[in-house]
């Protein structure tokens, strides 16, 4: 019976919480190795540009807007592909083997060869690298999810899943602050010439520290029990697709994490080139707008963890739910701080911001993997949650920089906040509470 199989999934992990925090540390690890490469990409786009392009200005704008689109686009290739074969021979091995090639991925682009070496051979690698990184984060995020969300135990289930997330703002303030600290110490001539690879030739030593971690542990509970009942899905693509419930959940899926573009991409992985580009140099070098986004990362990855063990207490939804219209309180007013100039009222500003998001952050992914039983986990989660990364994430820089340009108005991501924070907040409104419960097997 489902009940009987999650009751005793549910034992196997609440006996030995040494397993629980092996199984949290490595779905952390891999969202650490992920977002480590948009917390360097970003930064270093201009080097990648001068070497990559052949030009500085028009390459820049290239490969920061359509670079990071391109990933996007490949997400829901890998989270189909991924989400089924994590549904139908586990989560364990597949999420090993994402963090390999996400890991090669980005270590391989410190390899290319410049422009001048190998011509437009150079930007075709790029692009092509940058869609294995896509393939393969499409299919981590919901892969790590459900991974630690099948070992921890009901009542604290929110709790041991929101170090994922806080690995990877973790992640993007480390990548950051590293390419930084080489900016700063080496100039701009040498790191032109050379010092552009090391921020992702580091993916190699990350990247073998998380696959030695997540080879160590063993198959998850939840599925273990299906495996054992002979109940694995023959095909969980069919069945998320063809069941009405699962199509259901995947639309929600598909709403549910809208606030997570302007939260993601354009408070933490956008925000630095917001701040040089759209408000111009002279008020914001872009070292002191990482400092502004250093500040409020810190602020997030404190709070991430507090948000979840409070959701663990009164639910899901009224974090959800107080997070949205936080954000949509807020966004206007902290984002005229930010247009000021001022450095301090910038940093109170995405401080704010910050935390008005963390409650989101904590709880959203929590609720997207309970929102599905253990059969078609992996394959609807991966569905639902990349369409969503493409209509309001993967595309938020290129269309951010497009809006600001054609408008002239510095307040278009505000906008965009207060938009997507009232889409989450309509579509809280039809997500059951799910705190507490054990996850389903069918």
């Amino acid at each position: 019976m489902p009940g009987q199989i999650d009751t005793a999934a549910a034992d196997v992990v609440s006996a030995d919480d040494k397993v629980v925090r092996k199984a949290t540390l490595a779905g952390a690890v891999g969202s650490f190795v992920e977002w480590y490469d948009y917390g360097i990409y970003g930064l270093l786009v201009t080097y990648l540009a001068i070497n990559i392009m052949g030009e500085a200005e028009a390459g820049n704008l290239f490969l920061t807007n359509v670079g990071f689109l391109i990933s996007f686009v490949a997400r829901p290739f890998g989270s189909v592909i991924c989400g089924y074969l994590g549904d139908k021979i586990g989560r364990k091995s597949l999420l090993a083997t994402l963090l390999v090639l996400i890991s090669a991925a980005t270590a391989a682009i410190g390899l290319i060869p410049a422009h001048s070496v190998i011509g437009v051979a150079a930007p075709v690698l790029l692009v092509l690298l940058r869609v294995l990184q896509g393939f393969s984060a499409g299919g981590e995020v919901a892969g790590a999810m459900s991974f630690v969300g099948e070992y921890a135990p009901d009542a604290r289930r929110n709790y041991m899943m929101s170090f994922i997330a806080v690995g990877s703002f973790i992640a993007l303030m480390s990548g950051s602050a590293f390419s930084a600290i080489l900016i700063t110490a080496l100039g701009d001539d040498s790191m032109t010439s050379w010092g552009w690879r090391v921020p992702f030739l580091l993916a190699v030593p990350l990247g073998y520290i998380g696959f030695y971690i997540r080879r160590q542990l063993e198959e998850t509970p939840h599925f273990e029990a299906l495996r054992e009942q002979r109940t694995v899905a023959r095909n969980p693509l069919r069945e998320a697709l063809s069941s009405p419930r699962h199509l259901k959940a995947i639309g929600l899926t598909i709403f549910l994490p809208a606030l997570n573009g302007p939260g993601y991409y354009l408070l933490f992985v956008y925000m630095p080139t917001y701040l040089k580009t759209s408000l111009g140099e002279h008020n914001f070098s872009m070292l002191r707008a990482l400092m502004v986004t250093a500040f409020s990362l810190l602020a997030i990855a404190i709070c991430i963890p507090l948000m979840a063990r409070l959701s663990d207490r009164i639910g899901r939804k009224p974090i959800l739910a107080g997070s949205a219209v936080a954000m949509a309180a807020v966004s206007y007013p902290m984002f005229r701080l930010l247009t000021t100039g001022e450095f301090g009222l910038a940093c109170i500003g995405t401080i704010v911001l910050a935390i008005a998001f963390s409650g989101h952050a904590a709880v959203v992914h929590t609720v997207l993997a309970e929102m599905f039983p253990t059969s078609v986990r992996y394959s609807a989660y991966s569905i639902g949650f990349s369409i969503s990364t493409i209509f309001f994430g993967g595309s938020a820089p290129l269309l951010m920089t497009e809006l600001i340009e054609s408008t002239g108005s510095n307040m278009i991501p505000a906008y965009a906040s207060i938009i997507t924070a009232l889409i989450t907040l309509a579509t809280v409104a039809f997500v059951r509470e799910t705190k507490g419960r054990p996850l389903a097997s069918h």
